[in-house]
């Protein structure tokens, strides 16, 4: 994990669910991004991406059996959720990953929309 990215953590659980899903699907690394929108000005995004782009922070983990992992999270993107943790609950009400974002000064009901 590079010196930036020390900004953002993603937990152990949330980078296991991640090796899942790129395992699964057509991508290489995981990708977060902040967008305008959603009920509370801003929504979290969450897709696959083939590479890193030229101003993306890049996060490398491993997984429990060593595989690697690799987010990446744009440089504007990382503004918002500086401080903060990716996380993957698993409850009785779903199964979804969760932005602990301490620059949120309110959010949405359903955990993907937040206001600064």
């Amino acid at each position: 994990m590079n010196a930036i990215a020390q900004n953002f953590s993603i937990t152990p659980r949330a980078v296991e669910q991640i090796a899942r899903i790129i395992a699964s699907e057509d991508g290489n690394v995981f990708r977060l991004a902040v967008l305008g929108g959603g009920c509370s000005g801003f929504q979290y995004q969450f897709s696959l991406d083939d590479a890193p782009h030229d101003d993306d922070i890049i996060l490398q983990y491993r997984t429990a059996n060593d595989a690697e992992v690799v987010a990446v999270i744009d440089s504007m993107s990382l503004d918002f959720i500086s401080g903060g943790q990716l996380d993957f609950l698993d409850e009785l009400a779903g199964q979804y990953f969760q932005v602990n974002n301490p620059n949120a000064s309110a959010g949405c009901g359903c955990g993907t929309s937040f206001a600064i």
